[in-house]
């Protein structure tokens, strides 16, 4: 079964009470929506920053979530000069410390990390794959430069669309693109 592939390029999660020190009354409007149903890419950005660097114009993606979370590519941890771990969105377990600077404000945490590669699906989805939510797989990217990728996580949810999320580096490498497709290996 073919799978579409989204790339996902640095982005930001916020709670409820950063955002508000971050961007106090301005509303998150919807610049973009994305294909998971419900998210989008705000019309905000702000500044990731560290002591050795900074990379501004970071979108923040919504909508307003129970955690805040920095999502890097190890690129961006190179040039902001730290290691975070690859991590489930949500699990900010050992997470790196970066300022996050906003139009009002700003906020030091323990929130940068590098997602875990993974497809989001359906239960539907996950039993027509003969798969188990969490489970790790293989998957296939053809094209010039086509590569198996091993630790792809399931990710189950009501709601989402079928789709497998890689982060810049690892699409950059293989030449794949958002609107590509993937094959799982079994």
């Amino acid at each position: 079964m073919d799978i579409l592939l989204g790339v996902s390029n640095r982005h930001v999660h916020l709670n409820e009470e950063d955002y508000q020190i971050l961007f106090g009354n301005t509303p998150l409007e919807v610049k973009k929506s994305l294909v998971q149903p419900g998210e989008f890419a705000s019309n905000l950005v702000v500044t990731i920053k560290t002591e050795k660097n900074s990379i501004e114009n970071v979108r923040i993606l919504g909508p307003i979530r129970k955690y805040t979370q920095v999502e890097l590519s190890k690129t961006d941890a190179y040039q902001l000069g730290i290691n975070p771990p690859v991590r489930d969105s949500g699990d900010l377990t050992k997470a790196q410390m970066v300022e996050i600077i906003g139009l009002n404000g700003s906020i030091k945490k323990e929130c940068a990390i590098l997602a875990t590669r993974h497809i989001h699906m359906t239960k539907n989805d996950r039993i027509a794959l003969n798969l188990e939510d969490k489970d790790e797989v293989s998957i296939e990217i053809q094209g010039e430069k086509g590569a198996i990728l091993h630790h792809v996580k399931i990710k189950e949810g009501q709601n989402y669309a079928l789709e497998c999320h890689l982060d810049t580096d690892d699409a950059n490498a293989l030449l794949a693109k958002t609107g590509d497709f993937i094959k799982i290996i079994y």
